[in-house]
C-alpha cells in the first residue's frame, strides 16, 4: 500500500476532508445568498436602497449595505480561519502523527 493510499484511507483524513468541505460549503452558501439578495434588491426594488440614511446626506442605505456585505465577507473569512486554525489543524496534526 502506497503512502497516498494510507492517507486517503485513514479515518482522520476522511473526517478532515469532510469537515473542511462542509464548513467551506456552508460559508460560501451563506455569502452567496447574502450577495444574491442584495443584487436582487438592486434589480427589483432599487428605490429601497436609494433612500438616504437621514435628511441632508447623500449616503444611502444601498451604500451602507454594500459596505456591510464586504465586512460580512471578512467576518466569514475570519470564522473559517479560526475554525481551520483550531479544529482542522488539530486533525491534520493527529493524521501526521498516526502516519509516522
Amino acid at each position: 500500500m502506497s503512502k497516498l493510499d494510507q492517507v486517503v484511507s485513514h479515518p482522520i483524513f476522511r473526517q478532515l476532508a469532510q469537515e473542511r468541505s462542509r464548513l467551506g460549503t456552508a460559508l460560501a452558501t451563506i455569502l452567496a445568498a447574502t450577495y444574491f439578495s442584495y443584487i436582487l434588491t438592486i434589480a427589483f426594488k432599487p428605490s429601497a436602497l436609494g433612500v438616504p440614511l437621514h435628511d441632508g446626506t447623500v449616503i444611502t442605505w444601498g451604500l451602507v449595505l454594500g459596505v456591510g456585505l464586504l465586512g460580512f465577507g471578512f467576518i466569514l473569512t475570519a470564522i473559517y480561519v479560526v475554525f481551520a486554525n483550531s479544529r482542522l489543524d488539530d486533525l491534520s496534526r493527529r493524521l501526521q502523527e498516526d502516519l509516522r
